[in-house]
């Protein structure tokens, strides 16, 4: 806590703020309260002794007596008399200023009906989850619509009503649509935006992306959100994850986004020098020492839609870069000493604070280059040695590994770690190798294991809403792996029927004929009446409307979606 004040107005409303030091540093925080009866006495006080100067006495000699005070370690105290009946309070927050907290208390209605208000709500939350219809056992169907509910919480309305917002300058800012915040973006790149592409409303994912770009011009740094909270920057993990968010939302066609301001912010991330060693990874192609995943190939993919060839080929080019952290030797992705040489020990299961990798370890991150699966399995070896790959990892015996002291290591299968990001794509590369129905066992194992219908049915924190954006994915049947390439890979549906209710009146819906525990393989795909005979469905084809069908058996089928023509996108060739 760095400051704080509360201060009693004449009218009963109780104002405030405080400034921490901590989780985004220097983050400010203003509130205003109201009271549903009339207050009769109060008393402030500031706990505080350890006070170097305190300036001269102010108004007051006694806490009853004060209208305000300020300072580090605060309490109030409010008398409202005896009462019949509840005591409701109404509070807003800001980041602007306390008069802005009072006017969102006062956007939000005068009077005090609670049980009205509650109504309201639920009926807003109502129909925000009926975007989705989802036919299910009745434990999965509550999971599916726990998750959808986490999904569609964050990002957060951070501009107050009248369209005033603080930015990471610290300075007040105006805008014309709905701010946000909390951007998780490390996690939620992967799923959670890409599904608020399909369930949320076209204005709020233009508002989210209008969002990071409009913090990004007015960074002291000039570089698109990290992890932002409360719009402020906290610096927590690393790359610079907000550019495939832009990229995926814009490359779908999300409409009220300017293309030339979006490619500049994300331009300006990527070259940023002092930020996460991307003067080394310019320079050398990678980060020695550290491991920083790239964000290359969605500038380039954005850079070719608005016709900037020169950007898309500086940026393809990085986007191969990837490959100068494989160590063909051990098969891993491995850190580098400025030398080019590899940091030595080296153990493929290790996690430290500190170490060669953010939240996991070297079975985690290798498996990371979703703009070039393709070429992974050839490093791999083929379809063959990436399959055995695969199995070594969830198949590991973590006997005798201690990871107690790592943060958000948990839902362990094997070296597969479920309940941090890194992995979360990594059940879906079977499909790259040519063998989807090991995808389809291995979602199986992962969703029985990992999600439940109970308190503790998430394994870790949802980070969010990167936990249940993936299972929303995966039950639905299909997972983007590859945010910017307007591609879902198809794993295997977990629910008998899910309805997409999309803009324009329009429906998509997944049908799974023959669903059962017994029955996890997939047989057959069918698109709109036709044979999907590869392993990927298009954005747009979901946006059409239409169906997906899938029929589902006992025993994998080895010859759907095995050949290299079947396979989803990636930036080199598949093997013959």
């Amino acid at each position: 806590m760095l400051w704080s004040r509360i201060r009693l107005h004449p009218d009963g409303t109780v104002t405030g703020f405080r400034e921490t030091r901590g989780w985004a540093p220097a983050r400010q925080l203003y509130f205003a309260m109201r009271f549903s009866r009339p207050m009769v006495d109060h008393e402030l006080k500031d706990r505080d002794e350890a006070i170097p100067y305190n300036g001269f006495r102010q108004p007051g000699r006694t806490p009853a007596d004060r209208d305000q005070v300020q300072g580090r370690q605060l309490e109030a105290a409010f008398d409202f008399g005896e009462i019949a009946g509840p005591l409701l309070v109404k509070v807003a927050v800001s980041s602007v200023d306390e008069d802005g907290a009072i006017r969102n208390l006062e956007s939000e209605g005068g009077d005090f009906d609670f049980d009205g208000l509650r109504a309201a709500t639920r009926a807003r939350w109502e129909e925000a989850l009926n975007v989705v219809q989802i036919e299910a056992t009745p434990e999965m169907r509550t999971t599916l619509y726990t998750a959808l509910y986490h999904a569609l919480i964050a990002p957060s309305v951070h501009g107050d009503a009248d369209g005033r917002w603080r930015g990471p300058d610290q300075q007040v800012h105006q805008s014309d649509f709905t701010v946000h915040s909390t951007f998780s973006l490390w996690d939620t790149f992967r799923a959670e935006h890409p599904l608020l592409t399909l369930v949320a409303p076209p204005k709020r994912n233009a508002d989210i992306v209008n969002s990071l770009i409009a913090a990004q011009q007015v960074s002291p740094y000039g570089i698109l959100p990290v992890w932002s909270f409360h719009g402020q920057e906290t610096w927590t993990m690393i790359g610079y994850h907000a550019v495939p968010v832009i990229a995926d939302a814009y490359l779908k066609g999300v409409p009220g986004i300017d293309g030339a301001a979006a490619l500049n912010a994300m331009t300006a991330s990527a070259t940023y020098r002092p930020y996460g060693g991307l003067g080394d990874y310019m320079d050398l192609g990678y980060v020695p020492i550290d491991r920083e995943p790239e964000a290359a190939w969605t500038i380039a993919r954005m850079a070719e839609r608005l016709g900037r060839r020169d950007v898309a080929a500086q940026f393809d080019r990085r986007a191969g870069n990837w490959r100068n952290t494989f160590d063909r030797d051990t098969g891993f992705v491995r850190a580098r000493l400025a030398d080019g040489s590899y940091r030595t020990p080296f153990d493929p299961t290790a996690i430290n604070y500190g170490s060669d990798y953010t939240e996991g370890n070297a079975w985690q991150y290798s498996w990371f280059a979703p703009q070039d699966l393709g070429g992974l399995v050839n490093l791999m070896g083929g379809d063959a040695a990436t399959v055995a790959k695969l199995d070594a990892m969830f198949d590991f015996d973590n006997t005798g590994l201690d990871y107690s002291h790592a943060e958000d290591i948990a839902g362990l299968i094997g070296q597969y770690i479920h309940g941090n990001e890194p992995s979360h794509h990594t059940g879906y590369m079977y499909v790259y190798a040519g063998a989807p129905w090991r995808t389809q066992a291995r979602l199986t194992q992962i969703v029985t294991s990992q999600y439940h219908a109970r308190p503790d049915g998430l394994a870790g924190n949802d980070d969010v809403g990167q936990m249940s954006a993936w299972l929303m994915f995966t039950a639905m049947g299909f997972y983007p792996v590859t945010p910017g390439s307007n591609q879902y890979v198809i794993g295997r549906p977990f629910t008998d029927r899910t309805v997409l209710n999309l803009p324009g009146d329009k429906r998509f819906a997944i049908v799974t004929d023959g669903l059962a525990d017994d029955h996890p393989y997939i047989q057959a795909v069918m698109l709109n009446g036709v044979p999907l005979e590869r392993t990927w469905i298009g954005h747009e084809e979901i946006m059409a409307g239409g169906e997906l069908r899938f029929l589902m058996g006992r025993e994998p089928n080895m010859t759907w979606g095995v050949g290299a023509e079947a396979r989803p996108y990636s930036m080199t060739a598949y093997a013959p």
